[in-house]
This record gives C-alpha cells, structure tokens and sequence, in this order.
C-alpha cells in the first residue's frame, strides 16, 4: 500500500485556537508539510484545487513546482485537478511544465469539482459540468500523448493539427479520476482504464463502496484487466495517539468545533458526535491498531491500494501532528505495505517504451 499525504489549503482560523494564519504564513505551512511528508517517507504529496472559500489553493502547478523544488523523491499529486473549469490546452500547457520540472514525478487527480461559487466564477452550469469535464480530459489526454491534435469541441475552440508546448516528460501521465458522489467520473475512469480515487471524506463507507463496486463493473464492461486496477481512498482526519482515550480527548476539541462551524455555515452535519465519527467516518483516529483496524474494514470494501492522509495538523498542536505522522509512519505503515498490495504499476516516472507517435489524433 502507498501512502499520500494532502492538502486542500484550507485558510480559516484554526479550530481549537482561534488563530488565523496569514496567507504567506499558511503557504509556508504547506511546503512546511511537504518536506516533513517526505522526510517520514511518505509516497506522495497532493495539493487540491479550489476556487472559493476558505481555501487558497487556486494554483496548484504553482504550489507543486515550490513542493517539486525544494524535495527529491515525493511523487506530486493534484487532489483534484478541476478540468471542468480550466481550458484543457491551458492546463496541459501547466502540468506538462511541472511533469519536467519535478522530472516525472507527477500524477494528476482529475474531477468537475464543486461549489457554486467557483461555477459561477468560471461560468459554469450543473448541467453541462459534467460534459466539460469529459471533453476537457480527453483533449487533456489526446494532447499529452500525441504532437498534433484535431477536435471538434464545444465548450473552447476547435483544434486543427494544434501543437501544444512544451511536449511532456512522462509519456503519459498518470491520471486519476476523483469519485465523490456520481458515478460519470467513475465511468469516464473506466472507460479509459484510468485509476480512481474515492473521495470518501463526507458520509459512512456505503455510498463510496457503491460507486468503486460501480466503476469495478463498468472496468470489465470496457474489456479491460480486473487486475489492472488501482483504486485510493481518503480520509476524514488523522490522529493516531499511543492509546484510545488520548486520541479522543485530543481530538474531541477539534471535532466540536468543526461541528459547530458546520452548523453555523449551513453543511450538513453527517456525524453528531466524535464517537459516532470515530466509528462510522473515514478517520483515522485511535491509536495504532485501532488505525491499522480502520482501513481494513475500508479496503474490504474498496479493495484499495493507496490511501491519503490529511498533510495538515488541522486544529493540533505542530507537536502533535508531526508525533503522529511519525507514529503513522513507524507502527501503521509498514504493517499495511506488508498486508495489503500496492498498485499494479511501477511507483515511478511513466516513461515511453518506443517513440511518442507523430500522427494527428482526433478528440
């Protein structure tokens, strides 16, 4: 199993202190984090994609070509790439810059994203940004892989033998396809033989076990190897303390006050009580066993091979967030690469095996 470390560059006051960060204070928190995620060896950094409150991570090719700079070995990951609101030759243009400037070492979540705010910023409705976000993908994935491109679009001007600079690195990238509620983003993966990532961060386990048990069938639908694929998971928190109560007299303040933020914004409150969140959410708080308990009940419903936790200390002290990733890392990692499979392909730069073709393709 590998292991993420993500950040949706949340900028509110922190729950238990009340303290509000500066912007550059808070940027400077996340490449904090990403050098401690690979400092603790953790496989992977992500940086999500937001275009509202309260978060600030609109330019994710900018924070991971930071990240990309200052690390040598963490693979980069976007969480997600919202392609129903970008121009796909524009976002290739960007990610194609940082594949070379981290020498391969992205991925790419893609996803429509969501929130009224950023669909209005972008002019977006609910009603076609499931149609942008498939037609801007397999233009994305037609232009990454081939020098000339011809497509007949209808939500950004048409291609004719367009070149697109500068040509990629890897050959392709990996992309993901985030999984949150519809099961349009699961088929799209399948259809092309994408790896999905579930985004099983809101509700219990059971509508997120649906649509991987969806996109699993619609997989073998399009003729493709049941063993080829890879599925990711999220999670709602982390803590992992020595001991169960510790973590949940720790934790609690945490959680009362994203309880009550909750309700004062208006979201809906899925888990009344830490207890109740303990148990029935994708959080992994509790201490080692109680962690390494968690995603197995999960992986026997997902069947996943890579999980993400939240690269934030999210309400705890710095002390106790680096104390337990590095309890993560010691006690709960090496027992779950040990138990469960990693993804069937190679943790690395996806390079080509002969020449990129030189033909036009057609989108």
């Amino acid at each position: 199993m590998k292991f993420l470390a993500i950040t949706l560059i949340v900028h509110r006051p922190d729950p238990v202190t009340g303290v509000l960060k500066s912007t550059q204070d808070r940027f400077r928190e996340v490449l904090d984090n990403a050098l401690l995620a690979e400092e603790l060896g953790f496989d992977g950094f992500g940086v999500g994609e937001r275009h509202e409150r309260p978060f600030i991570s609109s330019s994710p090719t900018v924070v991971l070509s930071h990240v990309a700079a200052l690390t040598r070995r963490i693979r980069l990951f976007t969480a997600v790439t919202t392609l129903s609101l970008l121009d796909p030759v524009r976002a290739y243009e960007d990610y194609a810059t940082l594949d070379h400037l981290s020498g391969g070492r992205l991925d790419l979540i893609i996803g429509k994203g969501n929130g009224s705010a950023q669909r209005d910023l972008f002019h977006v409705t609910p009603e076609d940004q499931w149609e942008r976000n498939a037609e801007s993908y397999e233009v994305f994935r037609q232009i990454w892989r081939h020098d000339k491109v011809t497509a007949a679009t209808r939500f950004r001007p048409e291609l004719k033998d367009a070149e697109v600079w500068p040509r990629p690195y890897q050959r392709p990238v990996r992309v993901w396809h985030g999984s949150a509620t519809s099961k349009e983003s699961v088929d799209l993966a399948a259809r092309y033989g994408d790896p999905l990532f579930s985004a099983n961060v809101t509700h219990p386990v059971e509508p997120y076990a649906e649509l991987v048990r969806h996109y699993r069938e619609r997989w073998e639908h399009y003729g493709h190897d049941p063993a080829d694929i890879a599925v990711g998971a999220g999670s709602a928190g982390v803590y992992v303390a020595r001991t169960s109560q510790e973590a949940r007299e720790t934790y609690r303040p945490i959680f009362e006050s994203n309880l009550d933020f909750q309700r004062r914004t208006g979201l809906p409150v899925v888990f009344e009580t830490l207890e109740d969140f303990v148990e029935r959410s994708s959080a992994l708080i509790g201490s080692p066993q109680q962690v390494i308990d968690k995603v197995h009940r999960y992986h026997e419903q997902f069947g996943h091979s890579v999980l993400h936790l939240q690269a934030d200390a999210s309400g705890l002290t710095d002390t106790r967030h680096r104390d337990s990733l590095e309890r993560f890392q010691a006690q709960v990692a090496p027992v779950l690469r040990k138990e469960i499979p990693d993804p069937p392909f190679a943790w690395g730069p996806v390079l080509p095996a002969a020449p990129a073709e030189e033909e036009p393709a057609r989108a």
